[in-house]
């Protein structure tokens, strides 16, 4: 199978066409597909068809293992019957838009913060997949920050700084940054775990920063020096340079590599309209030699 790549930014993500990834089993495809992950970090598919099942065989052809110990999974029963499908929504088990002060919603629109997935466990998150199977009539964006072009662009003396550092991540400590607490039974579920701050690439000469906002301290620092590291980190690499954004539209099909980017939704009303998408991680675990 021929592939298109359009390039959607300057340093990374492409739209890849034509392609239905239900047909995509052969692996010089999904090959294909790993290696402009690998140069994007974001590919974007439109005209997707998934029903669960399908979004969930893909992700395992696609990179195998998944990830299913998720914040949500700890809140409520998850309504698709697969933890690794992770409900990315603001409806409840019967359809009907959250109430405001519902403890999944509270804990979903924390997703507006930067973040990346998964990296609160051991092995963390390498790609997210995320389908749009309804979407609100008014713009609900999703925004990414490349973490490449962020470490490249930092001076050699900081560099020099930060790359034997380790960071602790923790989703308990992230959702209690916005005023959401899981209770002791819950958190105890979510323990968090320590990722080096500076991430090599295989497949790539590239490096990394590997931080948002489940990123709670730095291991070899003092507590307040090493979240101030963090916070400005963070600030240096959402600077417009290194940011784009992607307007949903129905069927879209978004994977990201959570170890070369971050990312947020954008704010709208979701009190008001339904927003509904599906996301299935993998774990950032060796590959076999052939994937399934």
């Amino acid at each position: 199978m021929t592939l298109r790549f359009k390039k959607l930014h300057p340093t990374f993500m492409a739209e890849v066409s034509p392609v239905d990834l239900r047909t995509v089993h052969d692996e010089p495809t999904l090959a294909a597909l790993r290696a402009a992950m690998t140069e994007f970090g974001v590919l974007v598919f439109h005209d997707q068809h998934f029903s669960y099942d399908d979004q969930i065989e893909f992700a395992q052809r696609m990179d195998g293992a998944l990830h299913s110990k998720t914040s949500s999974s700890v809140l409520s029963k998850n309504r698709f019957g697969n933890e690794a499908l992770t409900d990315i929504s603001n409806v409840g088990q019967d359809g009907n838009i959250l109430e405001a002060a519902d403890r999944r919603r509270m804990n979903g629109i924390s997703n507006r913060i930067w973040h990346t997935d998964a990296s609160f466990e051991d092995p963390s998150g390498r790609y997210s997949m995320l389908y749009a199977r309804n979407i609100p009539p008014v713009r609900a964006d999703t925004e990414f920050a490349d973490m490449r072009a962020a470490y490249e662009a930092l001076d050699t003396d900081t560099k020099k700084a930060i790359e034997d550092l380790h960071v602790y991540h923790s989703i308990v400590y992230s959702r209690h940054t916005m005023g959401f607490d899981f209770s002791a039974e819950e958190s105890a579920k979510l323990p968090g775990a320590t990722h080096p701050l500076v991430r090599q690439i295989e497949g790539s000469n590239r490096k990394a920063l590997y931080l948002a906002s489940h990123a709670a301290h730095v291991t070899e620092w003092p507590v307040p020096e090493g979240r101030l590291l963090l916070k400005d980190l963070i600030e240096h690499a959402t600077r417009r340079e290194f940011l784009n954004s992607h307007e949903w539209s129905l069927g879209d099909l978004v994977i990201w590599d959570n170890r070369t980017t971050m990312h947020r939704a954008r704010p709208f009303d979701d009190k008001a309209y339904k927003r509904e998408l599906t996301r299935v991680t993998t774990l950032d675990l060796p590959r076999a030699t052939s994937q399934p």
